[in-house]
C-alpha cells in the first residue's frame, strides 16, 4: 500500500505529469497545496534537497525534483519499459521531454511578450524527434516506448497538452503525435480528470500566462 503525499504549489508547472501518472494508474495519493503564505514561512523549504517543490513523500522517504519523481515511480509501479534497451530509451525521451521544457519556461517566465512569434516558429524543432520516435515504434500506433504506457509518456502527453493552449495548430504536421495525445486523453481516468473543475481551474504556470 502506498503512502504518496506530493507538495507542490497551486499550479500545474512540473509537477502535473506526476499527477497523470498516479491518476491514470489508479495509485492513491494525497495532495497538499503550497501558498506562497506556507512558502514564505520557509519550514517546507528547508526540508526539500535543494530548496524547491515539488516534494514527493511516501512514509519516511522524501523525494524532490520532478524528474527524480517521475523515475521513482516509473521504477515502483512498473512503467519503466520491459528490460534495460526499453528503460534507457524510455530515459532518452523523458531528458527530450525535459529540454523542450526548459525552453518553454524560459519563453513563459523571460520572453513571453516579445518573444511568443518566434517561439513558436522553432517549436516544430522540438516536437518533429518526437514524432520520428512515434513511427519508429510500432508506426506510431502505440506508446512513445514499447507497447506499455511509461513515466515518460505522461510527461510528453502533459508538455504537448501546454503547448496545444499555446498554440492549437501546433501538431498539424504531426499526425502521430496528434493521434498519440488523442489516445492518451481519451484514457478513462485521464479523461475524467481533464474534465474535473479540479484540473481546470488551476493554472498552467505561476504567471498566468499561457
Amino acid at each position: 500500500m502506498t503512502n504518496y503525499e506530493i507538495y507542490y504549489f497551486p499550479v500545474q508547472g512540473r509537477i502535473e505529469s506526476t499527477y497523470l501518472l498516479l491518476t491514470d494508474q489508479g495509485i492513491p495519493f494525497k495532495k497538499h497545496i503550497v501558498t506562497s503564505e506556507i512558502w514564505g514561512k520557509g519550514d517546507l523549504k528547508g526540508k526539500c534537497a535543494f530548496g524547491q517543490l515539488p516534494l514527493l513523500q511516501d512514509g519516511e522517504f522524501k523525494l524532490n525534483q520532478s524528474n527524480a519523481i517521475l523515475r521513482f515511480l516509473g521504477r515502483q509501479h512498473g512503467l519503466y519499459g520491459k528490460d534495460n534497451k526499453e528503460a534507457a530509451l524510455t530515459d532518452m525521451v523523458n531528458d527530450g521531454v525535459d529540454d523542450c521544457r526548459t525552453k518553454y519556461f524560459k519563453f513563459i517566465y523571460s520572453d513571453y511578450d516579445i518573444g511568443k512569434q518566434q517561439y513558436i516558429k522553432d517549436l516544430p524543432g522540438c516536437l518533429s524527434p518526437f514524432e520520428k520516435l512515434l513511427q519508429k515504434n510500432r508506426n506510431g500506433s502505440s506508446f512513445i516506448v514499447g507497447d506499455k504506457i511509461s513515466f515518460a509518456d505522461y510527461n510528453l502527453f502533459q508538455l504537448l497538452q501546454v503547448h496545444l493552449v499555446l498554440t492549437p495548430d501546433c501538431l498539424k504536421d504531426f499526425p502521430l503525435l496528434k493521434a498519440y495525445v488523442s489516445r492518451i486523453a481519451s484514457r478513462p481516468r485521464i479523461k475524467a480528470y481533464l474534465d474535473s473543475d479540479e484540473y481546470k481551474s488551476r493554472p498552467i504556470n505561476a504567471n498566468g500566462k499561457q
